[in-house]
Order: C-alpha cells, then sequence, then structure tokens
C-alpha cells in the first residue's frame, strides 16, 4: 500500500470512532480490485459476502499490524530454529519494520559453506482458534525460494498446522512450472508422530475475470492471502478476495496458532529452489515486503 492509501487508511480508522464509516464494495462495473476493499471487514466480505447470519467480524488487534511505525514488541518475535536439509541460517538482523512494511530478507552469508542462506521468521505473540479470518497483503521475493504465511503452535511433533501460502515466484527445478502463479495450501494434524495431510492450492489464473488480479504473477503486484477457520474440521483459503480452495481434515484441529511468516529455500522438487548464491546479492528482489495484517474472530451480533 503506498503512503497515500495508507494514509486514507488511518483516517477511516480514527473516523469509526466518531461514526459509522459506510463499506463500500470494491466490485464495481464488473471489476474487483482487492485493494478498494473496506479495511474494517475481510477482504472477501467485498466481493461476495458469505457471512453467516447473526454473526460479524470483530477485529483482532493483537493479530493486527499495518506496519506503519516501528517493530511492535507487545505483537511480534522472531524464532531462529532452522529446517534440516537446507541451507537456511534463520537471524533476526533479517527481518524487520521499515518504511510502512514488515520485511524478511534473504541475503548471503559468504563465510558458511552450509548455512548460506541468511533469513529470518516472524510470529505472533498471540495465539488463535477457530472461527476465525485472517489476511496479509504481501509482495514476494523473487528468488527461488519459499515465501510463507502460516499459522502453527510450534510443537513439531504435536501440532496443528494451516498453511495459508508456500509459494516460490521463481522455480530453478525445472518441473513447477506454474508455481510463479500457484498458491500453495495445506494443512498438518500431528499427534502422537503420526501425521494427516491434505492440501487445496489455487492460482491468480483461476481468479474471476473481473478480479485485477487474474493471471498476475507473484512477483508483478502485491497479493491478498487469507484463510476462514471456520471450524475444528475446515478451512477456506482465500485470493485477492475470493475463495481460493479448501481443505477439510479428519481429526479435529484443537490447538490455538500463532500466525508465521518465513522466507526460505531446500533443494527438493517441491520446494523447487535452490538460488544461486549471487540472487542473494540482488535488494530489488531478495526481500519478501508485508503491507499489512488483519486478523478477525466471527462472533454473535
Amino acid at each position: 500500500m503506498n503512503t497515500l492509501s495508507k494514509t486514507a487508511y488511518r483516517l477511516v480508522m480514527a473516523s469509526v470512532a466518531i461514526i459509522a464509516v459506510p463499506f463500500i464494495s470494491g466490485a464495481k462495473g464488473g471489476k474487483f480490485d482487492v485493494d478498494e476493499a473496506s479495511p474494517l471487514k475481510p477482504s472477501f466480505t467485498a466481493f461476495k459476502d458469505t457471512t453467516p447470519e447473526g454473526m460479524v467480524w470483530q477485529k483482532v488487534d493483537a493479530l493486527s499490524d499495518e506496519f506503519n511505525h516501528q517493530w511492535d514488541d507487545a505483537k511480534w518475535k522472531r524464532s531462529n530454529w532452522n529446517y534440516s536439509d537446507t541451507p537456511v541460517n534463520m537471524v533476526d538482523t533479517n527481518s524487520g519494520v521499515k518504511n510502512g512494511y514488515l520485511w524478511i530478507k534473504a541475503s548471503l552469508d559468504a563465510s558458511a559453506d552450509e548455512r548460506w542462506f541468511k533469513t529470518s521468521r516472524v510470529h505472533s505473540k498471540a495465539k488463535i482458534k477457530f472461527p476465525m479470518y485472517t489476511e496479509t497483503r504481501l509482495k514476494v521475493a523473487h528468488i527461488p525460494a519459499y515465501n510463507t504465511f502460516w499459522l502453527n503452535n510450534g510443537d513439531a511433533n504435536d501440532r496443528d498446522e494451516i498453511d495459508i501460502i508456500e509459494i516460490n515466484a521463481k522455480p530453478a527445478c525445472g518441473e513447477n512450472d506454474e508455481y510463479p502463479w500457484q498458491m500453495n495450501s495445506q494443512y498438518f494434524i500431528v499427534k502422537e508422530g503420526e501425521t494427516e495431510r491434505n492440501k487445496g492450492p489455487w492460482s491468480t489464473k483461476l481468479l474471476s475475470d473481473g478480479n485485477t488480479r487474474k493471471g498476475v504473477a507473484w512477483n508483478e503486484d502485491y497479493h491478498v492471502f487469507g484463510a476462514w477457520w471456520k471450524d475444528e474440521h475446515t478451512v477456506q483459503f482465500y485470493l485477492n478476495g475470493e475463495p481460493a480452495g479448501k481443505v477439510v481434515s479428519r481429526q479435529p484441529f484443537t490447538l490455538e496458532q500463532e500466525l508465521i511468516w518465513d522466507l526460505w529455500t531446500q533443494d527438493s522438487p517441491w520446494v523447487c529452489g535452490l538460488p544461486e548464491k549471487e540472487e542473494l546479492l540482488d535488494d530489488s528482489r531478495n526481500t519478501m515486503k508485508v503491507d499489512w495484517v488483519r486478523t478477525w474472530k466471527l462472533v454473535a451480533e
């Protein structure tokens, strides 16, 4: 979101305390631009409002941030555990808030033989459980790596995990030609070492003809990614204001989860990395920028 748009957002939010701001749908003249959706509700309500009758969306401030100022220690934390079988090294210095964005950068550690891909991971301090909706507006790093936005309770052996996006905008393995448009979404339920998993991928190519982001590659623009965690089994994913794949679990989701962003890579067919080391020296494309995150709970009127 540019400076003018963020200023307008602040004015709208300030006015809420004085008068009720009318909701204006972004769907006009057969076109839908997710950036025109009201910030006061989940963006999908501007496209097609499927909020259950008698229920309303209540903002969760602890899990929302416009990133207009500095890093908020009350809301966010970093974690530096590393995935196995990767060149990734998570460090605090490769993420922060600046110029209205949360940023996560992949940089080269030329002194390291194994962990040369320096990057970062950001978690929310607060946790949340269904029924809820969260969405984030971001632009991916344009390197062979996964840009992610996901929910997890942090325990690898006993966890509920909802991966809203795992996006590689520049696949390098030659096996996933659709990755520049493909939104990889999935869930894991791990109990006593047993893993249940299913996925529901989507694509900007599958958006409605009137959606201004239809067919737009990840690196070409900012996109809005969301998930409506409806109940103990159901997650509906969203892309730029539209439903975008759905998963229904066999076991129930039982755990509260944190919001997480990270940027990482692996030499595997499903991640479709690795980047060339020289790509990590290009600051014009080695950084994921998160414009905002907004989260709501679904409550009775």
